[in-house]
């Protein structure tokens, strides 16, 4: 299938738990819970998501979360307490699409910026648009933009690991992931360095 690109393709082996409240507040599909493992796959274009996804469910036990089907990306998340069937479901669909890990989209960190004792004004205009916890003024705040979105996930998923962080919003899909982080100085420092260093870890082909 040469005429569809990869554009993310990550496997998270224990679901934090800001992460899974996250996706069940803004996913459709059949919510996980903290400690699963997911597979979060994009694509482009996006309709072949539907076969993907059927092809993950009739090879495996895992259970969709999030599949977004639009004209340019589709993006899948399916999960399982057993990691084995993720990474089953995992590989069903890259032998679908005839290809290997190695010939993803490789993440790239396209900007990421911290506001030390973020100010109420600016904390409230944020609060009005996040989808996760609140963010309160006098924390400091992460933000971290990522190409292709999917990415994003692992990312907030290492850094919820490494740090005593909240997840303000996360946007999964699009052209571009963005990751909001709040908590002290020193905790989304550490949030930070783990984010980076998760995103920097994926190997991968270059985009276009």
């Amino acid at each position: 299938m040469g005429d569809i690109t990869l554009r993310t393709y990550v496997y998270l082996d224990q679901l934090q738990a800001q992460l899974a409240g996250f996706i069940g507040t803004t996913a459709r599909g059949y919510l996980p819970v903290a400690g699963v493992a997911a597979m979060f796959i994009e694509t482009a274009p996006g309709l072949i998501i539907n076969r993907l996804t059927d092809v993950a469910l009739k090879e495996t036990s895992v259970t969709p979360g999030i599949m977004v089907v639009e004209r340019s990306f589709g993006l899948l998340e399916f999960h399982h307490s057993d990691q084995g069937q993720v990474r089953r479901g995992g590989e069903a669909v890259l032998a679908h699409l005839g290809i290997s890990e190695s010939e993803r989209i490789a993440p790239r960190a396209v900007s990421d910026q911290v506001i030390r004792s973020v100010e109420p004004y600016h904390a409230q205009l944020i609060n009005r648009m996040r989808y996760g916890d609140m963010l309160i003024s006098g924390e400091s705040l992460f933000i971290l933009e990522v190409e292709p979105a999917g990415y994003i996930a692992f990312a907030a998923n290492e850094a919820l690991k490494a740090a005593r962080v909240k997840l303000i919003d996360a946007s999964l899909f699009g052209a571009y992931g963005r990751l909001y982080l709040s908590g002290s100085e020193a905790s989304i420092d550490e949030a930070r360095a783990a984010a980076l260093h998760a995103v920097g870890g994926l190997k991968g082909q270059r985009l276009g």
